[in-house]
């Protein structure tokens, strides 16, 4: 672990909408912030104001290094932000060089997905699994990928987009994500989820229809990567009950069913786990 001044790391999980901060001791969480970024923003320096402002508050001298996740583009070596994800004013942001001017200890930068799959097999239910793809489901669908106990390395910094991956008559993100009930339906996921709950039939087969897709994008991953293991997080897995089962039915219709025998689909039961992944980027960083 990064030892400049102590033992203690910042996280900070950059969302399209909010950004989470925390401070943590010895892979525990000790203290927790929340903040909206302004949806009318269209500076990134307000957003980079926004961050140092929360990182201030957990700053202190036991702070060896700061850790963030943001939903875009990463440029790892240089510490430079591209194209974030629903802040459109996000083009080319130096946030490294900016913060650890601000701060004076090392700061990691990584893409939110990659942050989700280092927080799980570094703090998660199945630490230590050295080889599995974990992916998140929100408002897009994002995925970072461990194999042989590392993030796997990428030339041009777009490892895990299957979200991207063309699939019918768009992307998979399109399909395996909120956006699927958002342009199917005009709803949340959440809204969704609960008019399944109450038994409403057209939200049922919603989640029946959306564990299809999932299946399906899961099973290209299994084709692209091959993974012992694929862990699922973000807002929509929170609704598993409702789409788990059409999930399988669709992955057990792969062309090679021996490759199921040893994989597994777990969902994350870990809290924070993208705050705790973006501190751990800075473990033997």
């Amino acid at each position: 672990m990064a030892t400049a001044k102590g033992e203690a790391l910042i996280g900070i999980d950059l969302g399209g909408t909010k950004v989470a901060a925390g401070n943590i001791h010895g892979g525990a969480l000790k203290e927790l912030l929340y903040q909206q970024v302004p949806s009318e923003s269209e500076d990134p320096e307000e957003t980079v104001g926004l961050i140092t402002g929360m990182i201030r508050k957990l700053m202190d001298n036991d702070v060896a290094g700061i850790g963030i996740g943001v939903p875009g583009l990463v440029d790892k070596e240089r510490g430079i932000v591209y194209d974030v994800h629903n802040i459109p004013s996000w083009k080319e942001v130096p946030l490294k060089r900016i913060l650890e001017q601000e701060f004076e200890v090392p700061v990691q930068l990584d893409n939110d997905s990659n942050c989700f799959a280092l927080g799980e097999y570094r703090f998660g239910a199945h630490s230590g699994e050295k080889d599995f793809v974990g992916i998140t489901l929100g408002t897009g669908m994002g995925a970072g990928i461990i194999k042989n106990g590392t993030l796997i390395p990428d030339a041009n910094r777009c490892s895990g987009e299957f979200g991207n991956i063309p699939y019918l008559d768009g992307i998979y993100e399109n399909y395996c994500s909120g956006m699927f009930f958002g342009r199917t339906f005009g709803k949340n996921g959440e809204e969704v989820a609960l008019e399944a709950s109450k038994e409403e039939k057209w939200a049922i087969e919603a989640y029946h229809q959306f564990g299809m897709h999932l299946g399906n994008g899961i099973k290209t991953i299994q084709m692209a990567v091959d993974p012992r293991m694929v862990i699922i997080g973000g807002s929509l897995a929170k609704a598993k009950d409702h789409f788990e089962a059409f999930m399988w039915k669709s992955i057990s219709e792969t062309p090679f069913p021996s490759t199921l025998k040893n994989f597994r689909v777990i969902f994350s039961e870990t809290e924070h786990v993208a705050i705790l992944g973006a501190a751990a980027l800075c473990i033997d960083s």
